[in-house]
């Protein structure tokens, strides 16, 4: 029997994915354990353990960005630490309350995007919906409403067996973006493994497209996986595929209206690979538009949403979101001069974010149609437009510019960048959502053992040994 001694390096190299899978596989762990025991009543250690958990999943996969396993190590990766997060409770929001009591509403008969959860759902059901939402009609488009119906027709309203479904949903989601991610890389031509990581091992995705079931993950399958049909049908015209492709953007924009951004992209690049010019590119974008309305239509009326949802898009900015730029100098103005002026500011500025966006959206498709940029930067590009300058944010509302600019982002400092701003986001919330006001020191100590407990892992990291037995 001999033993092999090797001393763990001070910096993370290519040998070490291995234990970083099994870090990130701990703090997924212990994410959800803590999340249990936090809802099960349990105090501020368990929140600690929860906050511990998810720092230790953030740290595991900074530092993988570090190494260079390939494509398939980081797929089987993900499905480890995702493992944990599907037997989780909603974990930092709780926004499927609000999906269950909308499916409520529509089983019996409503149309959800004109009747709140407090006018249409159960006192049962209202009471889990998060109080910003009981008096607000569903935002989301007719497909995402059907599913609602059926979930809650399948499971005749009980909440445990509607979280497991609409999870399954947003698992399908995760499955779309697992497949599109690579092939836009292709496209792109950049790195395959650096968009997994980048994009697909992303805490944001783990915590807010499983933990968390938010419908962004359905949206976001759809839209990359009609993409990169669409995309790969250009050069040879193939007209079935590029149809395929633009429908499955269609049908994304049906959960989430965003994703109509790309069909632009699509759209663009068609009129583009006709020609160019300032024809064709009206031609093409009129018969992005088309395709859009005549999906719409066969999508509301198949599944029996109906049209309410129109009417109900501007529902989110009814919240005034502290994360969006264009809310702070109304919050300001608020703090200063009353509420009243305040308000006036934000209306102004949101106003000012909406021209913002179009201006930008032209400048970008302008170039793309000149070969400036390729299509899948003018995607992430336009996406990130939408999301800093859009009246409201929420931290999964980054994966909508992330998923897109992982594929396209050379490797330096913007993706450095793109890292570190999902990473920030990451830990910005509780890992369990929850009105903390009153419980302001709760969760100032929670954070202080969660970081206690990354800063010792992360020590530990860099001073393993490990031991080889060989005989």
């Amino acid at each position: 029997m001999q033993t092999v001694t090797y001393r763990w390096p001070t910096r993370v190299t290519a040998d070490t994915p291995d234990l970083l899978r099994w870090t990130g596989f701990a703090g997924a762990a212990l994410l959800t354990g803590g999340a249990w025991a936090v809802s099960a009543g349990a105090g501020t250690t368990a929140l600690g353990a929860a906050v511990g958990g998810a720092g230790l999943v953030v740290l595991a996969w900074a530092l993988l960005g570090r190494t260079r396993p390939d494509s398939s190590w980081l797929r089987r990766t993900l499905a480890w630490w995702c493992g944990p997060l599907l037997v989780a409770p909603p974990l930092f929001s709780a926004d499927v309350f609000s999906y269950l009591a909308q499916g409520e509403v529509a089983a019996r008969g409503f149309d959800p995007n004109v009747v709140s959860p407090a006018a249409g759902a159960s006192a049962e059901a209202v009471a889990r919906v998060g109080v910003y939402w009981r008096e607000t009609p569903s935002p989301y488009g007719p497909l995402f409403t059907t599913i609602e119906r059926l979930i809650t027709q399948l499971t005749g309203g009980d909440p445990v067996l509607g979280i497991v479904l609409h999870r399954v949903v947003a698992v399908a989601g995760l499955l779309l973006i697992v497949w599109a991610v690579p092939r836009l890389a292709a496209i792109a031509g950049t790195s395959e493994r650096a968009a997994l990581w980048l994009g697909v091992l992303n805490p944001l995705v783990l915590w807010h497209l499983i933990g968390g079931m938010h419908n962004d993950a359905l949206m976001l399958g759809l839209m990359l996986c009609g993409t990169v049909i669409a995309l790969d049908a250009l050069p040879e015209l193939r007209w079935w595929s590029l149809t395929a492709g633009v429908t499955l953007i269609g049908l994304g924009a049906q959960v989430k209206l965003p994703a109509l951004v790309a069909l632009a992209v699509v759209g663009t690049a068609l009129a583009r690979r006709l020609g160019g010019g300032v024809v064709r590119f009206v031609m093409a974008g009129a018969s992005m538009v088309a395709a859009a309305v005549a999906v719409s239509v066969m999508t509301s009326l198949a599944g029996g949403a109906g049209f309410g949802w129109v009417q109900a898009l501007g529902t989110p900015s009814k919240v005034n979101s502290w994360m969006a730029p264009t809310n702070w100098p109304g919050f300001l103005a608020g703090a200063v001069f009353g509420p009243e002026t305040g308000q006036a500011m934000i209306s102004s500025a949101r106003i000012a974010g909406l021209v913002l966006i179009l201006c930008g959206i032209v400048v970008v498709l302008s170039h793309q149609l000149r070969g400036g940029i390729s299509q899948v930067t003018a995607l992430g590009m336009m996406m990130s437009l939408i999301v800093v300058l859009g009246p409201v944010i929420q931290p999964w509302y980054l994966l909508w510019a992330v998923l897109p600019l992982a594929v396209c982002l050379p490797e330096g400092k913007w993706r450095t960048r793109a890292a570190v701003l999902a990473g920030v986001f990451a830990l910005l919330v509780p890992p369990l959502a929850g009105n903390f006001a009153g419980r302001v020191p709760e969760l100032v100590l929670a954070y202080a053992l969660g970081i206690a407990l990354v800063g010792g892992a992360h020590l530990v990291l860099r001073r393993a040994r490990v031991s080889v037995a060989q005989a």
